[in-house]
């Protein structure tokens, strides 16, 4: 097996859109390894978070999220990565791309390449925190054919757009 996986699945939410204390659980920098436990809702810990956004959650409407996703191959390119799939939900992205890059610094690449022509496109004051997603996000590295394909199909689901 190649010390490099086939690809990165990665994975990341909008500003504000899923705080630690959700009822749809988080992980956070202290439980975030295979078989950590989800962190479940709590209120408390909702309300401190909510407190401290700077700005409205960020939620794209149908033409952000398409805008998004014609952008995605491009800003893979730009970072000299296989864009095999890109996804733009309401509230979170999709993308599955092989990079010979290190998996952190390839999605914080990803996210602020988007944010630069989110920008340009609506200008930074259309969020109004002025970030357009959260902090962190999932990467996932992908070893297997089977597993590749099963991502890939996932994603291309999950698209604003016909692929």
């Amino acid at each position: 097996m190649s010390d490099k996986p086939l690809a990165y699945h990665i994975t990341f939410g909008t500003y504000g859109t899923r705080l630690h204390g959700d009822p749809r659980g988080t992980v956070d920098r202290l439980h975030n390894k295979h078989g950590d436990p989800i962190i479940g809702q709590n209120n408390d810990w909702l309300a401190i978070e909510s407190a401290n956004l700077t700005g409205k959650p960020v939620v794209f409407d149908q033409p952000v999220r398409v805008g998004i996703e014609q952008v995605i191959n491009s800003v893979c390119e730009r970072g000299g990565w296989e864009c095999h799939a890109g996804a733009c939900q309401s509230n979170h992205v999709h993308v599955l791309l092989t990079s010979s890059d290190d998996s952190k610094l390839t999605r914080r690449l990803l996210k602020r390449w988007l944010s630069e022509c989110l920008n340009d496109e609506y200008g930074s004051e259309s969020s109004e925190s002025g970030r357009w997603w959260a902090k962190g996000g999932s990467i996932k590295w992908v070893w297997d054919e089977i597993y590749f394909a099963n991502v890939k199909r996932y994603i291309k689901r999950q698209r604003a757009t016909e692929s």
